[in-house]
């Protein structure tokens, strides 16, 4: 049978040809807030504006106010471009404030964005793709967009305005001098968005090479990950391995910022030539007679033309930028993209007061619907209000997969699983996670303290009610000995605390919820036989009016159920008690003797 870990790792789908169409969604990210676009945009204009005025006072000083030796004139032009510098300075940190502002949070919504998204995609899904690879997507690819998204917009608008803004003066001043000056432009776009497009390619390498990065290191650096490399004497090798990740890495970051450097330094080359060009123009054009041209116009001319080529330069860097940017784009967006496969229905219903009739009916599942063989088919079981189902079988019989199915962990393929009557598919995800609890057998705690770990079941829990979770798990006493009691952090996944101490701690905050109806999978697994008997004490008393759905593969845990359930290849090969399936001598009773035989007890693996 197909187990969601045996399943392909994931890949995300070719990119979108349609790169218009991705323009345009990255343009609404920023919808939200363009009002304060709209702000920034006549900030952005107004300090253009300004900006080009100081070659007009300039030009008036050279050949007006030094010429005929007029002081008072001179005073207000050098006053005139003392203030255009402080507008200019004003107008520029406030576009920055609000722009950055924007910029981090359009970051924010991609954030919250691709996290929330995650939280609803199926566990397969998590199965199948590296921890490090969905931690690089939302650091590393959207921390790599935060100079485009913080600056990009407000440089295109200025960059623009301003080169607007200066041709018009430079025709204005006069036009044949920038008909010569705007010859070469075309050729710089056409450089840049080759830039562009290098520099895109190499993104998407780099971007790549940092999520296996961050996956190796999430992988080896767990505590799970040290403990293995060292008692396996692999801490050499897989430093080296590191190392040569991070040896490609260092390539392609080196590329990525060489990429067309030859020929924007050319393009910087000729730009800072141009006013050579304009003076040696300038200066044939009145030594053969040709039109009048004042030396004050020739120097405002040359300081228009050196703030056109700044602008320029920017317009040109930032399409580079932005092409670049496509890359991680695109990697935020196939996440974005990820189909829902358990969403909460259109018109949910709720329910108020839960008895916990839990039902399976006809149902079937597979991991792979396009592929593979059933891993549960034609599965009937009722479990009333209140009683206890335990299911056994061999590994790999679907007994995890049928305690998933319960609270829509994963969703049935065939078939229907009801609570009280309502299909799970149509609850809504609160009622659904007020109503099952679950105790896996792999325990998770955060790197928190005892009290958080518990509270995250219930964030509103007293110490007193944490205290009563924990007494219930028989875990209270070994808190309360620790120098900082509830506040002491777990560790790493729990690491400060042994296997029977975490699996303790996850029933108490599977407690303190007070769930209707418990799945319990295997939830004694990692306890030695004397805090299994307390433990499972502690479970039969709070079971007691709850519907309790146990996947064991201990006999002790489950001799007193209500039902047994035994799986064979994911149908239900036997159901009774304990009991009724003994007497029937069918595959329940050859596992006891199995068990026998082996341990000599009247404890069953199975």
């Amino acid at each position: 049978m197909p187990h969601p870990r045996d399943l392909p790792e994931w890949t995300p789908p070719p990119p979108d040809p349609e790169k218009p169409a991705q323009v345009r969604r990255i343009l609404r990210l920023f919808r939200p807030y363009r009002g304060r676009l709209a702000i920034v945009g006549l900030l952005v204009a107004a300090s253009s504006l300004v900006s080009v005025a100081s070659p007009f006072l300039l030009r008036e000083a050279l050949d007006t106010a030094i010429p005929q030796g007029r002081t008072g004139l001179l005073t207000l032009l050098a006053l005139g471009m003392l203030a255009v510098a402080v507008l200019s300075g004003v107008f520029g940190v406030l576009q920055t404030l609000i722009s950055t502002t924007v910029g981090q949070r359009v970051m924010h919504d991609l954030r919250t964005g691709v996290y929330a998204r995650l939280q609803r995609m199926p566990l397969a899904f998590f199965t199948r793709t590296r921890t490090g690879e969905v931690q690089s997507r939302i650091a590393n690819d959207i921390g790599g967009m935060q100079a485009t998204v913080t600056s990009t917009a407000t440089s295109i608008v200025s960059n623009a305005t301003s080169v607007v803004a200066t041709v018009v003066a430079m025709l204005a001043l006069d036009w044949r001098l920038t008909l010569v000056s705007l010859l070469l432009l075309p050729l710089f776009v056409g450089v840049s968005r080759k830039v562009g497009r290098e520099r895109k390619r190499i993104a998407s390498q780099r971007q790549k090479q940092m999520a296996q990065l961050a996956a190796q290191v999430t992988e080896s650096l767990s505590v799970s990950g040290i403990l293995l490399g060292r008692t396996m004497g692999r801490s050499d090798s897989l430093t080296a391995d590191f190392a040569t990740e991070s040896e490609r890495l260092v390539g392609l970051e080196v590329r990525s910022n060489m990429a067309g450097r030859w020929r924007m330094a050319t393009i910087g080359v000729v730009m800072a030539a141009m006013p050579a060009v304009i003076y040696w123009a300038a200066g044939l054009a009145m030594a053969g007679g040709g039109p009048d041209i004042s030396l004050g116009t020739v120097v405002a001319f040359v300081s228009l033309q050196q703030g056109l080529f700044r602008p320029t330069i920017g317009l040109l860097s930032t399409g580079v930028q932005v092409q670049t940017s496509l890359a991680l784009f695109q990697r935020i967006f196939e996440y974005l993209d990820l189909p829902v496969d358990i969403d909460e229905p259109e018109h949910p219903v709720r329910l108020d007061k839960v008895r916990g009739d839990v039902a399976l009916s006809g149902v079937g599942f597979r991991y792979d619907a396009d592929a593979g063989a059933d891993t549960l088919s034609g599965i009937d079981l009722t479990v009333p209000a209140g009683s206890s189902l335990a299911v056994v079988g061999p590994t790999g019989s679907g007994k995890t997969t049928l305690s998933y199915l319960v609270p829509r962990l994963y969703d049935v393929t065939a078939g229907r699983v009801t609570i009280d009557g309502a299909d799970v598919r149509d609850l809504d995800f609160d009622t659904l996670a007020r109503t099952v609890g679950v105790v896996s057998q792999e325990t998770y705690l955060f790197h928190a303290s005892v009290a958080d770990n518990l509270r995250f079941a219930k964030p509103g829990a007293t110490d007193a009610e944490l205290e009563e979770a924990a007494r219930a798990a028989q875990i209270h006493d070994h808190i309360a000995s620790l120098p900082d009691g509830y506040d002491t952090l777990v560790g790493e996944r729990g690491y400060r605390f042994s296997g029977g101490e975490k699996q303790r701690l996850a029933i108490a905050r599977t407690i303190l919820r007070d769930p209707p109806v418990l799945i319990l999978d295997e939830a004694t697994s990692a306890l030695d036989t004397r805090t299994e008997h307390a433990v499972q004490q502690a479970m039969d008393t709070l079971s007691a009016g709850r519907t309790t759905i146990t996947i064991a593969h201990r006999l002790s845990t489950i001799r007193d159920a209500d039902q047994i359930a035994v799986l064979d290849g994911g149908r239900v090969a036997e159901l009774g008690t304990h009991d009724e399936l003994l007497a029937a001598g069918g595959r329940y009773a050859a596992l006891v003797r199995r068990d026998a035989r082996t341990r000599g007890t009247a404890d069953v693996t199975v």
